[in-house]
């Protein structure tokens, strides 16, 4: 097995303050030795990894109340909070409006159940220079807003990064805003990424430019960010000062080009080499420039986005403090259960191992397939919103409902289910609870998706007996059969 396969403890001690106050606090007694969670899905496999050491305490904000804001203040200038996941970005006409790069960027990470947990900031502080909504953000000029019990400051996100997986983020500091200015008329936006696969893919190169002209056609400002080309994310300056004073033909948009791919010395590793990435930088900014010069950076926009997150997640009144032997209450497909154990598991163990037995019933249909993420055969609902368990520590799960494939049937088969028999969908079973989910979530969002939408919706699971077409089939069926 894989060492993040195995059982493994997280951390001694969970806790969920209620207010930012608490978690400020929490930060500055603890030090080095606690680490804000939200969504989890980075923090939680880096904990099992071994790459967090000396990590004793997990601060769970995720229920913080006012930190899932999306707003436009006078100035133009939007505000995101540091709970807002890519899901919500996804769900936003304001963002889809205002910043293109931003929403374009959120569809590609991951696919739907991770976005639908992960948080833009969480993205942000992870630091990898493959991460993409650092690049839409840098590109949109944005700043973050720090606090601490010492303070708040503002910094610029280009920043922000000193190093390869670095930030200049303190241990007793917090991220408590992301604000940048809205496109204005004048100005366009896009994203790209090229990975080697359609979903759930580390970019082998990703960009994201903003570019304003005047009324005359002219270039008057530029930002092209790129990532996955160095140890952060750089903007290509050379490309920038190509395209300023200049109108948008093909002979400054080849030249910016050139400049874009010159300007980079990008890395060697198992998704491509550095002459690739070289390349194929080139064609990106040729390609991204044309179709901000032709009008078609919003081709791709889908008239309605697939997304398996909740605007209405549940806050917390009071803190909550977890140790091993601190009881965990939930309500599990309507049945409440309390377990005295399981504090330091993720979600995925703590109810196949300790909650199921704690109810004297099998909840063991959750399984683990990867144990990071990629193929979605551990997927619950969280308080209604779409979660990979095994990224989701199991003190999460107090004070909160889950549903997992167990619980889809009530008194019988529901649609989806119902369909999966019919088409022979399911063939070994293994992935198939994960499908179900995914499924009952779109059709809840979707009742009448498309076979596009199909597709995405299913993108964060894997089957390995390579039976997509009679999954794809059996969602199609039960369209438009869900309560």
């Amino acid at each position: 097995m894989h060492d993040v396969q195995h059982r493994s403890d997280l951390t001694d001690r969970y806790e969920s303050p209620s207010t930012v106050e608490e978690a400020l606090a929490l930060l500055a007694d603890h030090g080095e030795g606690a680490r804000l969670v939200a969504g989890g899905t980075d923090l939680v496999l880096e904990v099992r990894r071994g790459v967090r050491q000396g990590l004793h305490m997990l601060v769970d904000i995720s229920r913080i109340r006012g930190l899932d804001h999306i707003e436009e203040d006078l100035n133009g200038d939007i505000h995101l909070g540091p709970l807002v996941t890519h899901a919500d970005v996804v769900a936003s006409q304001l963002l889809w409006e205002r910043a293109l790069p931003l929403a374009q960027a959120s569809m590609e990470v991951g696919a739907p159940p991770l976005q639908a947990r992960a948080t833009v900031v969480g993205n942000l502080v992870t630091a990898s220079p493959a991460n993409d909504t650092i690049s839409a953000l840098n590109a949109l000029d944005a700043r973050l807003t720090i606090r601490s019990q010492r303070g708040e400051r503002q910094q610029a996100l280009a920043d922000f990064y000193p190093g390869f997986r670095s930030t200049t983020l303190a241990a007793d500091e917090m991220v408590t805003a992301v604000i940048f200015p809205g496109l204005a008329r004048h100005q366009s936006g896009l994203f790209v990424k090229l990975g080697l696969r359609m979903a759930q893919a580390i970019s082998v190169v990703h960009m994201a430019l903003v570019v304003e002209a005047d009324p005359a056609g002219l270039v008057t400002s530029a930002r092209i960010s790129l990532g996955s080309v160095a140890p952060v994310i750089v903007r290509s300056r050379g490309a920038e000062r190509a395209l300023l004073g200049r109108k948008l033909d093909e002979e400054t948009i080849v030249s910016a080009a050139r400049a874009a791919a010159a300007g980079i010395e990008p890395i060697d590793d198992l998704r491509g080499t550095a002459e690739y990435r070289r390349w194929t930088t080139e064609v990106m900014v040729r390609r991204a420039l044309t179709a901000i010069r032709d009008g078609d950076e919003r081709q791709a926009v889908p008239s309605r986005p697939v997304q398996f997150g909740v605007s209405d997640q549940p806050t917390l009144n009071e803190a909550y403090s977890h140790q091993e032997g601190d009881s965990i209450e939930a309500v599990v497909n309507g049945t409440p259960i309390v377990t005295r154990s399981g504090g330091d598991l993720t979600l995925l163990d703590w109810l196949r191992d300790v909650a199921g037995p704690a109810a004297g019933t099998s909840l063991t249909g959750t399984k683990e397939g990867c144990a990071e993420g990629e193929c979605g055969a551990c997927m619950v609902f969280l308080d209604k919103e779409a979660a990979l368990s095994c990224l989701t520590p199991a003190p999460r799960a107090h004070r909160a409902e889950i549903v997992t494939v167990e619980g889809l049937a009530n008194g019988g088969l529901n649609p989806v289910q119902s369909a999966f028999c019919r088409t022979g969908a399911v063939q070994c079973g293994y992935c198939t609870p994960g499908f179900l989910m995914s499924a009952t979530k779109l059709l809840e969002k979707i009742p009448d998706p498309t076979e596009e939408e199909i597709r995405t919706a299913l993108s964060g699971n894997l089957c390995r007996c390579t039976g997509y077409y009679p999954i794809i089939q059996a969602v199609a069926e039960a369209s438009g059969e869900m309560p």
